[in-house]
């Protein structure tokens, strides 16, 4: 099975960057696609990116943030900038195998049902 582990979590003023790692465990092989979701408080929870072979943005996220995996860290980071008091929320990553060619050609990653495994979240405050 994946452990995940995400960390960098904090308090941010807007306009500013904050940067969230996301360390996986478990498996020696690195054939899986990594997502970060958010919730925020009283609402559902939201895709905002993934990497597999490619990466994938929220339309809400795009141009802002960046997602970046160190394979030899075992690591993925999601590096966000330009942050709003929208962007508030408790940041889970999740992991999947990667998928067959051509199930690519769908929008897999931002389902939350395609995920097996799940870390605990951390929580970003972007606030004045």
């Amino acid at each position: 099975q994946v452990e995940l582990v995400e960390s960098g979590g904090g308090l941010v003023q807007p306009g500013g960057s904050l940067t969230l790692s996301c360390v996986v465990s478990g498996r020696d092989d690195q054939n899986y696609v990594i997502g970060w979701f958010r919730q925020a408080p009283g609402d559902v929870g939201e895709f905002v990116s993934a990497i597999s072979w490619r990466t994938y943005y929220a339309d809400s996220v795009k141009g802002r943030f960046l997602i970046v995996r160190d394979y030899a860290k075992k690591t993925v980071y999601l590096q966000m900038s330009s942050l709003k008091p929208e962007d508030t929320a408790v940041y889970t990553c999740a992991a999947r195998r990667m998928p067959e060619d051509f199930y690519t050609t769908t929008d897999y990653y931002s389902r939350e049902s395609e995920y097996d495994y799940w870390g605990q979240g951390t929580q970003v405050t972007v606030s004045s």
